[in-house]
């Protein structure tokens, strides 16, 4: 930022000074603490340097302007004594500045932001009468930028237009309201608002983006005929008060007060208002320097119902709450972002909707996916009691109109498109049923001709020259064809060691520009980055994964291409797809198809539990990938770190096994836990620390481990567990096994405890698996086969037992 230089400072008088604090509440009157005060004719110009700004006295606070990436410059206030620019007010959040942009504090009175032609994006007004102007500006260090006249009369202030943010000593008086951001990185105006009405009643709205018009109240102080004021209290309290400064309800409560910590409250972009609290930095100070929350978490999922508009995610969505109790957004199975970079504005169906053409019933094509306890009710079009969950699916099934049907206690509701108001958790009950096209199955009546209109129109073709140009045409097309087929082939010629697999190369420059470079991260290992790109295709644009290696074997580019080409190779669809990757240089990336679920760590140890059903699939899902891997690839592969990390989930939550084949591209030293040892503490299989030759049992351990933990909804390792027998998950299931209390392990899980047969069974398969002697180890096979009831499982020898085999 540029600072012009007729700008100036000056102090106020210490009279002045004094009032000045009275007017704005302070707790104090100290005459030795002038504030630095903006001339008229003063300015500033939006720059990339951005260490040029107006700050306040003791340099708590500054105004100018922030860069924000490319995208232009906020005119904004911050916090300037700590390393993170904390926005507390912005001017232009709705329409950024370009570069070159100025603010001017002009002779007027008036602050005046102008981008480089001239044209006005934002001003301030002055409230004062005609007799009375503008003399001087100030950046308080209470976070209130002023505009005051000669005697000190404050003629506008920041702190009367806040965004989405209030400090201590700030009010929010009657009609006075904050508006969230649109996103954590966007500071437009957002879909959610606190305003304090003029009726008393404080209330937290849903807007009607991006019109400014609000729906249906999700929360309120119920204060309606005697609230006044919502007063940040320079005790750290926030509190609405009647006009006799009577505190009627404290909305957040904290002990830790602003003279030894930064605080400020803030509406979110998910509407959750919260206060947040960073150490004031002292030479003593050995606290973290991070802001922390101190405001209770609620579940914003199920508070915003009812009114109009999409609910806390966008339509097609639904809303569950994350490990750190945040919410997030996730599109259900069978649909996807419509904007992959904006979660927030919804899902749309990755299929082609049921036709409701009758001369061509669809109800062959389509399946139905459960999600437990979540639901869409502002969808609803129909409801009908009491009646089966069979009934329900038929019902659905056989309405064109029908996208999805929720179950519960015997009551079937039929809900249409688009699906509005989603949310996914326990207090919601009963189970989801999306209704998805299957597989490879695709409705296309316009291409459906009755074979006598065939027959009329090949004779008219026949008779014509117009069926002579249709014929030239179809041989262009193929001579096309077969040229650029020719010329791919001969491209695919150049590298021997990628020929037979539909493999992309990509240049690093493409993938650099896919990230954005590299700058949306979605995970981190020992060897690898994995980041959220997109790539452009003949279609249209595709999201994926790009995994960057750190360590990888320093053999010639032939070889490195090889090992890729036998990952390639892999074709099943429970592993995840690798699509190109980039060998340039330094540079070893694989680019893979995008899993939008996540992965199952999340889904299995989050607040919302899977339903035993879909942890059985997912049991299924992983053995078949891993017997895939084991006995059907034309190169046996070991995948070495099978884990919860590297189960992804795609769109039909089907479980998909990714970094399968990375072993062979690591460094031989590279280690996560132990020299030598690959894979992750606690799915490690003995033999790695005895020294032992390394086989596909290791997979068959680990694959236990997990299997484990899918029954019970639990880490294989618990610190904070009930008591000390149950810490480790592998000796608790033996133990429980042993002693016929199979029950304890599904303790609080009504669904797998009707099915208690089959949960033991698959106790004493992961107990097989987690032998410590190799050859006490089935195979993936025969895992699978125990699994699927193929043949009979029997019974387990203890863990680290070496007398017993399997039959």
């Amino acid at each position: 930022m540029a600072f012009q230089n007729k700008s100036s400072y000056f102090l106020l008088p210490p009279f002045l000074h004094c009032l000045l604090v009275f007017l704005l509440g302070l707790p104090t009157c100290s005459f030795s603490e002038p504030y630095k005060n903006v001339t008229l004719g003063s300015s500033l110009t939006a720059t990339e340097q951005n260490h040029l700004y107006w700050t306040s006295q003791f340099g708590e606070f500054a105004f100018g302007f922030l860069q924000l990436e490319s995208k232009g410059f906020l005119l904004a206030i911050w916090f300037n004594k700590i390393e993170e620019k904390t926005v507390v007010w912005s001017a232009n959040r709705d329409k950024l500045a370009p570069k070159g942009s100025t603010i001017q504090f002009t002779g007027g009175g008036q602050l005046v932001l102008n981008d480089p032609r001239g044209n006005q994006i934002w001003t301030s007004s002055s409230s004062g009468s005609t007799n009375q102007s503008v003399s001087y500006a100030a950046m308080l260090d209470s976070g209130n930028f002023v505009l005051a006249a000669t005697n000190s009369k404050i003629l506008w202030q920041s702190f009367d237009v806040p965004t989405d943010t209030i400090l201590p000593s700030q009010t929010l008086n009657m009609g006075g309201f904050l508006v969230a951001r649109y996103s954590e990185t966007n500071y437009k105006n957002g879909r959610f608002q606190l305003r304090m009405q003029s009726d008393g009643n404080l209330v937290l709205y849903p807007r009607a983006f991006p019109l400014d018009i609000v729906s249906k109240a999700y929360w309120a102080s119920n204060t309606i005929g005697s609230g006044f004021q919502l007063v940040f209290n320079l005790s750290g309290s926030i509190d609405v008060i009647s006009n006799n400064n009577t505190i009627l309800i404290t909305v957040v409560s904290n002990t830790l007060t602003p003279q030894n910590f930064y605080l400020r409250a803030i509406l979110e972009h998910d509407g959750i208002f919260r206060m947040y609290v960073y150490p004031k930095p002292t030479h003593n100070s050995s606290m973290a320097k991070a802001w922390s929350q101190v405001s209770d978490s609620i579940n914003i999922c199920t508070m915003v119902h009812g009114g109009w508009g999409s609910g806390v995610c966008g339509f097609n969505s639904y809303c569950r709450l994350g490990n750190d109790q945040r919410p997030f957004c996730t599109c259900p199975p069978g649909y996807v972002l419509l904007d992959p970079n904006d979660e927030i504005k919804g899902c749309k169906p990755n299929f082609i909707a049921h036709s409701c053409d009758q001369s061509f019933p669809e109800t062959d094509n389509f399946e139905f996916v459960a999600l437990e306890n979540t639901n869409w009710p502002q969808a609803d079009y129909g409801f009908f009691k009491p009646v089966s969950e069979e009934w329900c699916r038929n019902e659905c099934l056989n309405d064109c109109f029908c996208a999805v049907a929720t179950f519960k206690n015997g009551e079937c509701s039929k809900k249409r498109f688009p699906l509005a108001d989603g949310r996914m958790d326990p207090s919601v009950g009963g189970r989801a049923l999306l209704k998805i096209r299957k597989q490879n199955s695709t409705f296309q009546p316009n291409n459906l001709i009755h074979k006598s209109t065939i027959v009329v129109v090949g004779s008219v073709l026949l008779g014509s020259s117009v069926f002579l140009n249709f014929l030239l045409f179809l041989f262009t097309l193929f001579v096309s064809y077969r040229l650029r087929k020719i010329r791919k082939s001969k491209l695919v010629q150049e590298d021997p060691s990628i020929l037979c697999v539909n493999l992309r190369i990509f240049s690093y420059e493409e993938l650099n520009k896919a990230t954005n470079g590299f700058i949306h991260q979605l995970g981190h290992g020992s060897f690898s980055t994995v980041y959220k790109g997109i790539i452009d295709s003949e279609d249209n644009n595709n999201l994926v994964a790009i995994k960057k290696l750190d360590n990888v074997v320093q053999e010639g580019d032939r070889e490195f291409k090889a090992e890729v080409s036998a990952i390639a190779g892999t074709n099943h669809k429970n592993l995840v797809r690798l699509l190109g990757f980039c060998n340039e240089g330094e540079h070893r990336m694989l680019v893979y198809e995008f899993m939008h679920n996540g992965s199952l760590v999340d889904f299995l140890f989050g607040n919302s539990k899977p339903s035993w059903y879909t942890r059985i699939q997912l049991v299924l899902g992983t053995a078949r990938g891993l017997c895939y891997l084991h006995e059907e690839c034309s190169t046996q592969t070991i995948h070495c770190d099978i884990k919860p990390h590297n189960i992804l989930l795609d769109d039909s939550f089907t479980a998909r096994i990714a970094d399968f084949g990375l072993a062979k591209l690591l460094k031989k030293d590279q280690t996560r836990t132990l020299t030598v040892i690959r894979g992750t503490k606690g799915y490690v299989a003995p033999e790695w620390f005895r020294g032992l030759p390394i086989t596909v049992k290791v997979d068959v351990y680990s694959f236990g481990i997990l299997l484990l933990e899918i029954i019970c909804c639990r880490r294989s390792f618990e610190e904070k567990a009930e008591n000390e027998e149950q810490m480790v998950l592998a000796d608790w299931a033996y133990d429980c096994f042993k002693e016929k209390k199979i029950e304890m392990l599904v303790e609080n899980d009504e669904e797998a405890k009707i099915d208690l047969k089959r949960v033991k069974k698959f106790v004493m398969i992961a107990i097989w698996c987690i032998q410590e002697e190799v050859s006490l180890r089935p195979t993936m096979k025969k895992v699978l086969q125990m699994l699927e009831g193929a043949i009979e499982v029997s019974f387990p020898p203890g863990p680290s037992s070496f007398t017993s085999t399997i039959s």
